[in-house]
Order: structure tokens, then sequence, then C-alpha cells
């Protein structure tokens, strides 16, 4: 049976929007060429639905961006780019994070911290707030973003330094290097808050694309990324975890 010049650019068209869906946001995709191709195969209550999740996205936006340079979203779960995400292999139930590249490497901290800093527990770690409860001129604004994390900020309160003992804040250390800087704690910080991990660098970073990429690769090898063997005391690690410090603390 032979196909059809019409019937196979037909079906390349599909299968082109099916790429794009999954590689674009969802908003950016629907203005996409891929998009435009592919919405005449579309039943009406499809394109129904997509414009309701766009509508939808808009109300969560707030056209303002946290320090980091990235949108505070007003609220998390409702349409928009943040969303209550799982935490694999701790008891922590979920963290409210911007999907994507900003939760590979947000879940990442959490799940070393959880196996070699201090075992978590439910409740231990608070993602997104709305704009409305968090301090605009602090990095704890990030979190507006959906781009920060606190991990029992009740147990190192804002503003206090000295909540970690020196083999702890080693593996801090390790955990900032192993994300070659996309990452900052708060311990670092002019006023610190070292209960606070936040993306730092821009949206649409090729950095943190690659260190993202560079994570999700590590699920498929055994014993790599968070809950493998690491030895934070090796010379290159070492190494590498200082010389961000020194970088990150001048940058404060």
């Amino acid at each position: 049976m032979t196909t059809s010049r019409r019937t196979f650019l037909a079906r390349t068209a599909v299968i082109a929007g099916v790429a794009a869906a999954a590689t674009l946001p969802f908003s950016e995709y629907l203005a996409s060429p891929a998009h435009a191709a592919d919405r005449y195969a579309e039943p009406k209550h499809v394109r129904d639905a997509a414009r309701r999740a766009l509508a939808r996205h808009k109300r969560t936006r707030s056209g303002k961006p946290s320090p980091n340079g990235w949108e505070m979203e007003l609220a998390a779960d409702k349409g928009g780019s943040v969303w209550t995400r799982p935490v694999p292999g701790t008891p922590v139930e979920g963290v409210a994070v911007r999907i994507g590249d900003v939760e590979t490497v947000l879940v990442h901290v959490v799940r070393r911290f959880h196996y070699e800093v201090d075992e978590l527990r439910g409740g231990d770690v608070v993602g997104w707030r709305s704009p409305a409860t968090v301090r605009r001129g602090l990095a704890e604004a990030n979190q507006a973003s959906g781009t920060a994390v606190q991990i029992r900020p009740g147990h190192y309160p804002s503003g206090v330094k000295g909540g970690f003992f020196a083999p702890q804040q080693l593996v801090i250390r390790d955990i900032l290097a192993e994300l070659e800087g996309v990452v900052r704690w708060g311990g670092d910080d002019k006023k610190p808050d070292e209960s606070l991990f936040y993306v730092a660098v821009k949206p649409g970073s090729p950095l943190l694309a690659e260190v993202a990429g560079k994570l999700r690769g590590w699920r498929e090898e055994p014993g790599k990324g968070a809950g493998g063997p690491v030895d934070v005391q090796s010379g290159k690690r070492r190494s590498a975890a200082r010389e961000l410090a020194r970088e990150q603390k001048a940058a404060a």
C-alpha cells in the first residue's frame, strides 16, 4: 500500500507537533510553528482545553522578577510553572518548585542534604512562597519564583551563622561545586540564611541546562547521583569546592 505525499506531510506535521510539545514550555508551544502546522488536526475540545490552560498560566504570572531574574508566580499547582514535585528517596512528601531544569537541580540539593548532611523529615523543606510573604530585598524572595528552597528554616534562622558543623559544611560546598555554581547557598549572602539554596543563574542559562542534563543522565548510571558514593575529601573535589566558595562569597 502506497502513502500519498499529502498523507506523509500530514503525519510529519503531527510528529513535529508532538516533539515540540515535549520540549517547549506550554505557552511557547501554542505559539510555535509546529503547533500551527498541527492545529488543523486538533479536535475543538483539545483547542479549547489548550486555551483554558494558557489562561490559567497567565493568571499565575506576577510580571515581576525575583532577585535572581526569574518571574515570581502568584500561585503553585494552578497551571503556571511552579508545581509540587516529589523528592525521591526521602520522607519529604513534595516541594513546590519551578518545573524543568530548576526542579532537577533543587531536588538534587535536597536529596544530597538528606543523605549526607542530616536526615530530613516531612515538612522540613519549604519551596515556593507567595510574593506577598517574602522579603523582596532578600534572597528568600527567589522562593516566590519557584527557584529556591529552604531546608529546616526553623533550625537555621535568617541572619544567623554557624548552624552547621565543619563536616556538614564540607558536603554543602561539594554539592554546590557538583552543580557548577548554578545554585548558591544563602549562608554566603551578606545577610546569611543557612537554610536557603537558590538558583544563581538567569532564565535561559546554558549552564543550568547542561548541569540539569548531567544530573538526569546520572539516573541511568548505577552509583551516580544523589545517594551514590561520594568522596568529598578527594583533592579534585575539595579544590573545586574551595574555588567556587571563594567566587560565591566574593559576589555577595
